[in-house]
């Protein structure tokens, strides 16, 4: 298949010529063990991303490499920013194939849906169900990315009792997926403090994740201090 070229040239080339004015020690110590690393800027990689979204994104798709965990990345980010298929089905289905190529917390978290919180609005039921095949799911990232994503877009009133059961009940050792329902409990402990410190005092969380919840609630700004103080006397020892 033919290489995909964008403002005349290769996506290889854009990412090595950005690479220039990127911090590739520092990325490869926030990404341990992942290979080819370039650690190039978000915000480069976003504004390139936003540019093959309005070409012959497509083709880009069809002919994207995963070489480089940038371009990885990259991939993503373009499913963020074009306009979404008329049939719901098919653009999950280009997002189920990024999920398949997601290989570090990195790529997982820079994703975002097309469309924003009102294209997910306007398809709740479905990307609900469809998130949760991924916490139910056996990979890393997987399971990672449906943390992540129902955090992003379902910590509401239709949904909390449902996500706090479904983070309860995952069993995962995986230090991303640990990491990312920590992250998550802490976003509800923001929007319902009652409601999740009442779950957490019957959680079945292992120690590391219930700590490292309790640890990012106090570490937030967004958490009062009479919240913190009672969150401290609920550590696990």
């Amino acid at each position: 298949m033919n290489e995909f070229f964008y403002n005349g040239l290769s996506i290889k080339e854009h990412l090595l010529k950005l690479s220039e004015n990127s911090n590739k020690q520092f990325a490869q110590t926030l990404n341990p063990g992942v290979e080819n690393v370039l650690g190039l800027r978000i915000p480069d990689l976003r504004k390139l991303a936003a540019g093959i979204a309005k070409s012959d994104w497509e083709a880009y798709l069809a002919t994207a490499s995963t070489f480089y965990m940038e371009e990885r990345m990259l991939q993503g980010m373009v499913l963020g920013c074009i306009k979404p298929d008329n049939d719901i089905e098919v653009y999950l289905a280009r997002v189920t194939r990024f999920v398949k190529i997601i290989n570090s917390w990195s790529v997982c978290d820079t994703f975002k849906f097309a469309g924003g919180k009102k294209y997910v609005s306007s398809h709740v039921g479905r990307i609900w169900q469809y998130l949760k095949t991924f916490i139910h799911a056996e990979g890393e990232y997987e399971v990672r990315f449906g943390v992540v994503m129902a955090m992003e877009y379902f910590i509401d009133d239709t949904h909390i009792d449902e996500l706090l059961n479904l983070l309860d009940g995952i069993r995962h050792e995986g230090y991303y997926v640990k990491m990312a329902v920590a992250w998550a409990l802490s976003y509800c402990l923001v929007k319902y403090p009652e409601k999740t410190t009442d779950y957490l005092s019957r959680s079945s969380l292992d120690n590391f994740t219930y700590n490292k919840s309790i640890q990012k609630a106090i570490e937030s700004f967004r958490v009062d201090d009479s919240l913190k103080a009672k969150l401290r006397t609920m550590r696990r020892k």
